[in-house]
């Protein structure tokens, strides 16, 4: 979709391209809802169009950013995403988030590097000569560093674990213990500055989320993981569980297309989170 020309003050504005895919079916959720309510709100500022992601690399030359939003897994078009990063760097066109993330943007290898630096992670391994690092559990989980939404996530005994291993190419799958939590918490953040947080109370329901009041401790927690990814600016997400002795171990360090659960919170936060996104972007046309 090509922006018209606007004229007077609005042939001024920075043209952003919207990345994303309305028709990405989650679980519980509507993605395309969220991305819906900030196009609308970042037309205030730019001249906005979306696109999917696999349109991205041919329309890239026409805007002066882009912003890749609910995108779904990059795996379902991992040629089409290639192609979109290579085009950005040849037209020098900003891209939010940058392509340089060292969390779920690059893969789950993250999480054996900060399990092995004592980073608050759940243990991680991806060989089996290290297994032994990992505590003894009743089940382990075990999922490909590539994977995203739980694909290809199973649980299996420790006895089975080994095998499993052996049979992949070194490297190809994570192990992490089964851990038993009170709840999941998410914290999310633009720039290095936190917005807001919020946490699923019944781990059954892990999509049903509500407003989670951070302490200083929790903010502590987060931010060492936003620090440790040494991004310039775009929206992060850390994903943590607590465990039954209440400390915080990293789940996931998204920092691609992370799913904001904007419904989730009240009007002004909200509208905070808005506000700090548009002039976060608005820095990068100058």
């Amino acid at each position: 979709m090509t922006p018209v020309p606007g004229t007077g003050d609005d042939a001024r504005r920075p043209a952003l391209l919207l990345v994303t895919d309305l028709s990405y079916q989650a679980r519980g959720r509507r993605y395309c809802d969220e991305d819906i309510f900030l196009a609308s709100r970042l037309r205030e500022e730019f001249d906005v169009a979306l696109c999917h992601p696999r349109d991205a690399a041919a329309l890239l030359a026409r805007f002066d950013l882009a912003l890749v939003r609910n995108s779904g897994p990059v795996l379902h078009y991992q040629e089409a995403y290639d192609a979109f990063g290579a085009r950005a760097l040849e037209l020098r066109v900003p891209v939010y988030n940058p392509l340089g993330g060292r969390g779920d943007m690059a893969g789950k290898e993250y999480l054996v590097e900060l399990s092995r630096e004592g980073f608050p992670v759940i243990p991680t391994v991806d060989r089996a000569e290290d297994l032994g690092l990992l505590p003894e559990a009743r089940e382990y989980v075990v999922k490909p560093k590539l994977g995203a939404d739980s694909a290809g996530l199973r649980f299996l005994a420790g006895a089975v674990v080994g095998a499993e291993l052996e049979r992949e190419d070194e490297g190809v799958l994570l192990v992490q213990p089964r851990i038993d939590f009170r709840h999941e918490v998410s914290f999310y953040f633009v720039d290095h500055d936190f917005q807001y947080a919020l946490y699923a109370p019944d781990p059954e329901r892990r999509w049903v989320l509500e407003p989670y009041a951070a302490d200083e401790a929790d903010l502590t927690f987060a931010r060492r993981f936003i620090e440790w990814n040494a991004l310039d600016h775009g929206i992060q997400r850390v994903d943590a569980c607590r465990t039954g002795e209440g400390e915080l171990l990293l789940v996931e360090l998204e920092d691609l297309n992370p799913y904001l659960s904007l419904d989730r919170v009240g009007e002004e936060v909200r509208e905070a989170f808005v506000a700090r996104l548009k002039r976060s972007l608005a820095a990068l046309t100058g």
